[in-house]
């Protein structure tokens, strides 16, 4: 019977997407955070273009009952992936409706809990199917417009897309109304829900844009959303089309899978760039939230019809965050990205054989060889030419699905500039063409150093020094600095050590953490002047100097940890945890070892999210700090949704299991662990 859905799928898609259009979804939904399961009822209009027997709707691993076509009982298959339905359909227009249930076992994301008061439900569509938590459509080609009636907890605020037309309260719940009034894929439909604060700020044309924080990440809400006005007008302006939605919203939650996600109307993104103002130099939510908000124009208004045009997406997003932060940052960070993304690639390209114009392409191609693409095209056509074919090309396929020669075709209006070449050299062919590439970059003063430091890279210091200096000494860009830095790496310090005084000297944030972070063996006579990096304004730059320091001179332990012992850093607690692992490892410093002990290993547990628990284990597991609590904790990250962690958890099983005694105890727990983590536990014992 299997087999007979399997082929009966694949002739339904085939014969769907030329014979039924489908216009709304009305949905009313209530989700279970205990028993991690959600439940609805929900309204399809539709419209049969010619007569088919058979439709499809995606659906995971879902039960339905009370299905009406028209308010009729109608036929129906449900199998582990779709809801079929039987019926001789004319032309016309349908409606349909149903209630579901599920229990998502991806797309729909539980993290804390509602007894530990951190409890967030949010989802994530693309990659992953919204058919998971929501019956809907993968294919990205069916675009629907969608309301979304959620009731919950009325503790807890929901976001979703569109305009909220009302909340209702219901006893202790609320239900919360959001409307569409334009159609968008069902992989950008989303949910976030959780304890947060907002306010709302106005764009230049008036659109509102909603800004979402934890309570306890107040402090944090400027840094954090800094330059985002800025951004959506400037981006408003540039790409010379109204913003297509009719509210922005921006929503940070816990363990998210990836930077952010463009969902339409309201983008989530990751904690990780929640952060303060001394923060904000080393890891800002600037780059992530133009390209979340470039994508509500490039991905959610226009959608590639498939995985081949991808880059009409993410190179996209790329190139136009990128003109947002030079609008911000000036031209030189501008012209630094670029030049870094091209060494980026040009390393990938000696292995990466896959062009851009291919779904399996890497995401360094999507991302960063699309945005290179179009630089060059903008470069090759002019400005002027280049915004109105872009407003063009918006403006025709509002709302619909493109390919590359939809694009083309708009160039072709504005110019006669060789797309077949443009094509064949960035879109089909593997590598990167650093001829046309330095050409460009040449046009950045800043850039015609780097590229000079760059060409320098195999000669001796010896021949370079004097060069190096001046650059040193100049006000050209820092990323160039911090390349001179990274460049004698290797070099023996009494050679660099003039070079490395000069780049502390520069006082640039930038070219002093490359300093911290490249001198591992720090000599006595360059302490004092090492030592400065301990109080620079970045998070990044205390950690390394920190650890490098504790390494070199075990006579200042002491000093350099009573220095530190109050000092937190990002939300992942980076210097906490370090100053914890070093404390505990310095005998002489510490006499409560044991609470410092437990606080550091607690870190590595649940009630943390995945970056800070790999951020413990990793210096426990270095330090040797290994007991029964820590192997939980490591084999509960096996069972984490984000794929890095649980394969980190993996990777250092393995290695520890090599040591009998080790094993020994992962035995030993193995009986006391939950059904999930014994199964990670039992396939890694086996191998």
């Amino acid at each position: 019977m299997k087999y007979f859905f399997l082929f009966l799928s694949a002739f339904v898609f085939g014969q769907q997407t030329k014979s039924v259009d489908f216009k709304t979804a009305n949905s009313d939904i209530t989700i279970n955070p205990v028993n991690k399961s959600i439940s609805g009822n929900v309204t399809y209009t539709f419209e049969v273009l010619r007569p088919i027997d058979t439709i499809k709707i995606d659906a995971q691993n879902m039960t339905f009952k009370g299905l009406e076509l028209n308010k009729k009982e109608i036929n129906f298959i449900a199998t582990n992936k779709e809801l079929l339905l039987i019926h001789p359909f004319q032309k016309g227009k349908y409606s349909i409706q149903f209630s579901y249930q599920a229990t998502p076992k991806q797309t729909m994301y539980f993290v804390g809990s509602e007894a530990t008061d951190n409890l967030q439900i949010w989802t994530q569509g693309q990659g992953k199917y919204t058919s998971h938590w929501f019956p809907s459509f993968d294919d990205v080609n069916e675009k629907v417009i969608f309301d979304m009636n959620v009731t919950f907890d009325s503790k807890y605020q929901v976001v979703s897309n569109g305009v909220l037309k009302g909340k209702e309260k219901i006893k202790n719940k609320t239900l919360w109304s959001y409307q569409m009034k334009k159609p968008m894929s069902s992989y950008l439909l989303m949910l976030a829900i959780g304890e947060f604060e907002s306010d709302t700020r106005k764009s230049k044309s008036g659109i509102p844009m909603e800004m979402f924080i934890n309570p306890k990440d107040i402090s944090k809400k400027e840094p954090t959303y800094r330059y985002s006005k800025e951004i959506f007008d400037f981006l408003e302006k540039e790409i010379g089309v109204k913003y297509p939605w009719k509210i922005y919203r921006q929503v940070p939650v816990s363990e998210f899978l990836y930077a952010g996600m463009e969902n339409t109307s309201s983008t989530i993104f990751a904690t990780r760039y929640v952060v303060d103002s001394i923060g904000f130099e080393d890891r800002n939510y600037t780059n992530v939230n133009a390209h979340e908000l470039a994508h509500q124009w490039f991905g959610d208004l226009v959608t590639a019809q498939s995985g081949k045009d991808h880059w009409l997406q993410e190179g996209f997003a790329t190139y136009y965050a990128l003109l947002a932060e030079r609008a911000i940052y000036g031209e030189d960070y501008f012209y630094s990205k670029l030049y870094e993304s091209s060494m980026q690639i040009k390393q990938a390209s000696k292995t990466d054989t896959i062009p851009v114009l291919n779904a399996k392409a890497s995401s360094l191609s999507f991302y960063q060889k699309g945005a290179w693409a179009l630089h060059v095209l903008h470069e090759g056509i002019g400005d002027k030419a280049f915004k109105k074919a872009v407003k063009s090309y918006l403006q025709k396929y509002s709302y619909q699905n493109v390919t590359t020669q939809d694009f083309f075709d708009e160039i072709k209006k504005v110019s006669n500039y060789d797309l077949e070449n443009f094509s064949k050299v960035w879109l089909e062919t593997p590598g990167f063409n650093t001829d046309i590439a330095n050409e460009l970059l040449s046009k950045n003063d800043a850039m015609k150093i780097q590229l000079e430091v760059a060409k320098l890279r195999s000669k001796p210091l010896l021949e370079k020094r004097d060069f190096f200096e001046k650059t040193l000494q100049s006000n050209v860009y820092s990323s160039v600095k911090a390349s001179i830095v990274g460049q004698v790496f290797r070099d023996k310090f009494e050679d660099k050590k003039g070079l490395l005084h000069l780049a502390l000297q520069t006082q640039n944030l930038q070219v002093r953490q490359a300093v911290a972070s490249t001198l591992q063996k720090i000599p006595e006579d360059f302490r004092t002047e090492y030592e400065t990096l301990l109080d620079d304004k970045s998070y990044q730059t205390q950690e390394f100097a920190l650890y490098n320091l504790w390494n070199n001179f075990p006579s200042k332990r002491t000093d350099y940890l009573e220095k530190s012992k109050k000092w937190i850093g990002f939300n992942d607690y980076n210097l906490r945890i370090l100053w914890l692992s070093l404390a505990v490892s310095t005998p002489e410093y510490i006499s409560d070892k044991d609470a410092c002990l437990q606080e550091l290993i607690g870190y590595s547990s649940g009630k943390y999210e995945a970056i800070t628990r790999q951020n413990a284990l990793e210096y426990l597991l270095g330090f040797k700090i290994i007991n029964e609590t820590v192997l939980r904790n490591l084999v509960n990250a096996t069972t984490h949704h984000m794929w890095q962690f649980s394969k980190f958890g993996r990777d250092n099983i393995r290695i520890l299991i090599k040591d009998p005694a080790i094993r020994t105890i992962f035995e030993t727990i193995l009986p006391t662990l939950n059904e999930k983590e014994q199964f990670q536990l039992e396939r890694l014992l086996k191998e």
